[in-house]
């Protein structure tokens, strides 16, 4: 019987980032996921094949959607955090899916989410707890689920035209609002 599989297609230029030193992040990830990877370095095909002793079927989509942080620009330790945390996401924002095919356009926007000398990305992984990766003509977010949502607006108000210091406000706003949120959690209830 097959084992199932599924299939990524990585950037040639992020292959190395796949593979690591000695081979230590494709091993890291097949050891972790109880997967196999079969990398072609020409074309960037990488297939993510169960492992005959994997238990949870799961770690198929598990492994591509860190194979896909990787290609999406992600270190493998940030890619890695999608493994450690159960509760962490991963968003991919397509830009060509926004202003079609124009590569000044998509310039122009990741100019304004990247900011003068990063600034801008630095201010929301810093006001949400996200991580952000900006390559090629995708914008991409980890963090858990209340982290990426509130990047992916905070993104998304950029795309749309709103004025960085607008968007500073939202970040605020929605970090005292996620704070406030966190310290409910904890917060002993009354006894009825």
């Amino acid at each position: 019987m097959a084992r199932p599989s599924t299939f990524v297609k990585v950037p040639r230029e992020r292959i190395g980032a796949l593979i690591g030193p000695n081979g230590r992040v494709k091993e890291t990830v097949e050891k972790q996921l109880s997967v196999e990877l079969q990398v072609d370095s020409q074309t960037g095909n990488v297939t993510i094949t169960l492992s005959p002793t994997a238990e949870d079927p799961s770690l198929l989509f598990r492994a591509k959607e860190i194979i896909t942080a990787i290609a999406r620009g992600f270190s493998p330790e940030r890619a890695l955090r999608l493994v450690r945390d159960d509760d962490t996401i991963l968003v991919v924002i397509d830009l060509r899916n926004i202003v079609g095919r124009s590569q000044s356009d998509i310039k122009r926007l990741k100019g304004r989410i990247i900011g003068k000398e990063g600034k801008t990305r630095r201010i929301i992984e810093e006001l949400t707890d996200a991580s952000i990766s900006v390559h090629g003509h995708t914008i991409s977010i980890i963090g858990d689920m209340d982290q990426a949502e509130v990047a992916r607006e905070a993104i998304q108000m950029i795309i749309k035209g709103s004025q960085h210091r607008t968007v500073y406000g939202f970040l605020h706003k929605k970090r005292r609002e996620l704070k406030k949120k966190r310290l409910e959690l904890w917060e002993p209830r009354p006894a009825p």
